[in-house]
Parts: C-alpha cells; structure tokens; sequence
C-alpha cells in the first residue's frame, strides 16, 4: 500500500469526525510530520506516515522529538490503516470529550 493512500484514509477518517488534517509544510523546516491534525476542542495531534516498512530519518525524529517536548501528540511512522485506525480511535475520545 503507498503512503499517499493512507493518507488520503488518515485525512477522510478525521474529516468525518469534525475535524481537519492539513498537510503539513514549514519552510525552513524539513522533516516536520505530514500532517497537522486539528479537532474540535482544540486539540492538535501529529502524524508522520510512511509506506508500509518505511523508517523515519533522523531528521524527522529530531523534529518530532521537538514537538513532543513541547507537549504535542505526535504518531510516527504510521503505515497502514490498521495504525490509522488507533489514531481515530484516540481522537474519537478527545472529539467526545469536548461535546
């Protein structure tokens, strides 16, 4: 399965439960996760996704340990819907919280 179509799953999955998935670009930034997940309550979540097998490089760990030390939720290395899948699970959680 390619890293695009698991994607595409993370970003439908999230729309679904009021939330959005931006694709997640910083300039002068390279190896920030792919997508910024935004819900409803203001919570933010990370995600870094990857073709099945596929490893994080040690900049985007670096990056994501950046963001982790500030207190963010950050996924790394999702790369199958089955992993997706407990993601939606924990921000179902949140997104219920917050009603």
């Amino acid at each position: 399965m390619r890293e695009k179509v698991i994607e595409e799953y993370l970003r439908d999955e999230i729309k679904k439960l009021g939330g959005k998935a931006f694709k997640f670009i910083s300039p002068g930034n390279n190896g920030v996760p792919d997508r910024l997940v935004c819900l409803p309550g203001g919570e933010i979540v990370f995600v870094e996704l990857k073709a099945p097998g596929k490893k994080s490089t040690a900049n985007q760990n670096l990056q994501q340990k950046r963001l982790k030390n500030l207190g963010f939720l950050v996924y790394n290395e999702i790369d199958s819907k089955e992993k997706v899948d407990e993601i939606i699970d924990y921000c179902r959680e949140i997104v219920v919280m917050h009603m």
